[in-house]
Order: C-alpha cells, then sequence, then structure tokens
C-alpha cells in the first residue's frame, strides 16, 4: 500500500504533525507513536540530537509499530554519514514502509560536529555534495563521484526505491535555504520561525529552485510550531523560549487551548507553510495526551 506525501499549501490542505521530543526515554516511543496512529494525527517526527536518540533506528521502529502515521526525521546530520549509508537507510525505510517515512538532511548543530571530530569546513558544501549524490542514488543511478566531501567509486543501490522518494533539507540562513531550493525536494524549518520567517524562507527557497531551472514541482514547507497547552502552558512556552535565546513574544510558540494554536498553525500555512509540526516543551508533562490534543482538538480547527 502507498501513503503519498502531503499536498503542499496550494490547493491542499495544511499538513499537522507533533515532536516526539528526545528528552523523553526512546522506550516512551512505542506508545506515543501507537497513539499517534490509532488518533489519526498524519506526522510524528523525530529529532537526531546529540546525544540523545538515534534518527534511523527509531523511525525504523515506529514505522513497524504503526500501520498509517507517516514518521519524519528532522534531521540527520549530515556530517555524521557517508552518502551511501543515507542512501541506504533511505530506500530501505521506503521499500519496507512505502511512503511513510520522511527524511530531512542538514548541517548538524556545528559545536556538536566538533565534539564528535566531523566538523567540515565548508558545510554547505558538503550539504550540496550530499544532497546530489544521495537523490542520484536514490533515483537508482550509479555514481562515480569526485567531490571535496563525497566521494565515491561506482556505487549504486541493489535495492533502490520502488518510487520517487523526497529528500527534505533543513535550514535557517540564506545560502542553506537557497540550496534547499536548488537541491532538495522540501525544506525544514526550526521553532525560532516566524510567520514572518517563513515568507522569507519561501522566497529563498524559490530563488533556489529557480536558479537551479527547477520552477515545475512543488517544495514542500515544513515548520515546526512549539506549542504548550494545560495547566502552565505560559509558563512552560516562555521557560523554553528564554533558554533558547528568543524573546518572549517575538511572534514565535504559542500557548493556549485548541483555538490558539490552531490560529497559528494557520497564520504559519497562510505564510507559506504546507506542513506545521507542533513541538512540545520539553518538559511536556502529558505527551501522550499531547498527541491528542493535536489530533483530536487541534486537527479540525486547521483547513
Amino acid at each position: 500500500m502507498s501513503f503519498p506525501v502531503l499536498p503542499t499549501r496550494k490547493g491542499g490542505m495544511t499538513g499537522l504533525g507533533v515532536v516526539f521530543r528526545p528528552q523523553l526515554p526512546p522506550e516512551r516511543l512505542r506508545a506515543v507513536a501507537r497513539l499517534a496512529d490509532d488518533v489519526g494525527l498524519e506526522e510524528l517526527w523525530l529529532w537526531e540530537d546529540c546525544f540523545l536518540e538515534g534518527g534511523v533506528s527509531t523511525a525504523a521502529a515506529a514505522l513497524a509499530w504503526t500501520e498509517r502515521v507517516r514518521i519524519g526525521i528532522g534531521l540527520l546530520p549530515v556530517p555524521l554519514r557517508n552518502v551511501a549509508v543515507t542512501a541506504m537507510e533511505a530506500a530501505s525505510l521506503e521499500r519496507m514502509f512505502p511512503g511513510r517515512a520522511v527524511l530531512t538532511v542538514g548541517h548538524g548543530v556545528q559545536d556538536w560536529m566538533g565534539q564528535v571530530g566531523a566538523r567540515a569546513a565548508s558545510p554547505l558544501g558538503l550539504l550540496g555534495e550530499h544532497l546530489d549524490a544521495l537523490r542520484a542514488l536514490l533515483r537508482g543511478e550509479r555514481l562515480s563521484v569526485r567531490g571535496r566531501y563525497v566521494q565515491l567509486e561506482d556505487v549504486a543501490l541493489d535495492w533502490p526505491p520502488r518510487q520517487p522518494v523526497d529528500i527534505l533539507a533543513g535550514g535557517t540562513g540564506p545560502r542553506t535555504l537557497r540550496l534547499s531550493g536548488e537541491k532538495a525536494d522540501g525544506t525544514l524549518l526550526t521553532a525560532a520561525t516566524s510567520a514572518d520567517g517563513v515568507r522569507r524562507a519561501r522566497k529563498l527557497v524559490e530563488e533556489g529552485r529557480r536558479a537551479a531551472g527547477r520552477d515545475a514541482g512543488p517544495h514542500r514547507i515544513v515548520v515546526y510550531l512549539l506549542a504548550a497547552t494545560g495547566d502552565g502552558a505560559a509558563a512552560r512556552l516562555r521557560a523554553e523560549l528564554v533558554a533558547e535565546g528568543i524573546e518572549p513574544g517575538s511572534d514565535v510558540g504559542v500557548a493556549g487551548d485548541a483555538g490558539a494554536v490552531a490560529e497559528a498553525v494557520r497564520r504559519l500555512a497562510e505564510a507559506g507553510a504546507d506542513t506545521v509540526v507542533l513541538q512540545p516543551t520539553a518538559d511536556e508533562p502529558d505527551p501522550e495526551g499531547f498527541v491528542r490534543f493535536a489530533a483530536e482538538q487541534v486537527r479540525p480547527l486547521v483547513p
């Protein structure tokens, strides 16, 4: 059975998802993923933050435990992986769970990359080479590459995907967003992105697409929205914003009931987001309840 990727915002509904924060122990994932599937949540996103939980391992487990929900990885830091391994993982997930795995690659946090001896002199150059090779391998091509970072000799996947696999790139800066437009199928934006930030990102992505002659076809914009509900929601949101160095009241994040959260989702969608993924605070007291809140209370209010 195939599960097509959600349509982009033009002429389609806004996609809605929830982040399973890696501050939760891995053994909590099974219950959260199964609940997401049961209540009809469209997407559950996982992080590969250092040094918490692996992205591919948790995604594979979540996909195996569920039947319908899409599982996003946001994101896989490319300095940690040979591109052939990324392609093998992506192809395997796609063949086992067609249309349900959403993979994002990105620079990774540079301090973390430095901690493990993987910091690149040119993160942008590495990401561009990785995206080019990754998408070609997933198309079933045989590659020999002699790049600054990506070096392959007569490499092809024995088990390429049966259908096209969309690869997203995570980015915040203008050059990375343009690169995403040039080389990726979609872009993932952080929870520090306001509605105006989404508009700017969409513009930069489109600039990259035009520069690469990729005007035809959709480019999916996914953005995290920091959200809190229930008792102490405003205080928890404010504390997380402060911890992230974001000024409270800066049009980033939302605290309140389903109506307030849905309104924040709509603002991001109107600014150009195709999918909004609700990111609970790291100290969310009821992760399962948050998933149910998103699917049963927020989703009906989002067109």
